[in-house]
């Protein structure tokens, strides 16, 4: 397995691009609201990456010829920017990578659809709220495992604890990667340990990850959508989440190169 390390120029570079990516995120989740159509989320998404000075990384990738993965409800990834209309209610995860001076950074987060100011008071709002907290604090708790001297195995360790501790289910096959000079880079970081975590790859400074919970709230079991083939969806119909950042490794810990976004509620 070839491991790409990052010198500290191109982490400071990887650094202003994942600055730009998360200031493009939370643009783009503030326009996120109920009655708004996927497709101009996707519009706005190519507006601010222009303005930001580089690419949509996702548009690069051979035969994917949009800026986000936009995936509603049981999407899980790779969601093709459809002509749809959010609803209240609806579960939004936006995916979305930048190609700034030369390297990737990838990034996403989930969302529950409002149309009022105030929070719903109803059983199922807050069931979806704590499946989608759970994610973003194992997120949170996966990068502080993320250090040299500790492998891929404890960062999987920790997503599958908190993911399966809560009642829900870690995607078998979707991982997180290695991330720089290319949107996917070696090593793979799967949500749960498959292996022992000794067996794992060693976590070395300049390393540049995209360390990704990907997880459902019922059966794991995952399927293609056969019209678009590429939206992933989940076989059940329950729903689904990401929650991303990129990091990189430094010989004194980790340093958070995107910044998760926190959405008007």
């Amino acid at each position: 397995m070839d491991i790409s390390l990052k010198t500290s120029r191109q982490i400071q570079i990887m650094k202003q691009g994942g600055q730009k990516l998360s200031s493009i995120l939370t643009q783009l989740f503030y326009l996120a609201k109920a009655g708004v159509n996927l497709l101009k989320i996707e519009e706005k998404a190519i507006q601010l990456i222009k303005l930001a000075g580089g690419q949509p990384a996702f548009a690069r990738v051979p035969n994917y010829h949009w800026a986000t993965c936009l995936n509603v409800n049981d999407g899980i990834v790779h969601g093709v920017p459809k002509d749809y209309i959010l609803k209240s209610g609806d579960v939004l995860n936006i995916d979305i990578g930048l190609f700034y001076q030369g390297f990737n950074t990838d990034m996403s987060a989930t969302v529950q659809i409002q149309n009022k100011s105030c929070k719903p008071m109803d059983k199922k709002y807050d069931e979806v709220e704590n499946f989608l907290l759970t994610g973003e604090r194992a997120l949170g708790e996966a990068i502080k495992q993320a250090k040299p001297g500790n492998r891929v195995g404890h960062i999987s360790q920790k997503i599958q604890q908190i993911i399966e501790g809560a009642g829900y289910n870690c995607s078998r096959n979707l991982t997180g990667h290695g991330v720089g000079l290319k949107l996917h880079e070696p090593p793979s970081i799967p949500c749960l340990l498959v292996k022992p975590v000794s067996e794992t790859p060693l976590l070395q400074s300049g390393m540049t990850l995209a360390i990704e919970v990907i997880y459902v709230q019922g059966n794991p079991d995952l399927m293609t959508d056969q019209k678009d083939k590429w939206t992933v969806r989940t076989k059940d119909g329950k729903i689904a989440a990401v929650f991303e950042q990129t990091i990189a490794l430094k010989r004194d810990g980790c340093l958070i190169l995107t910044k998760l976004p926190f959405p008007p509620k």
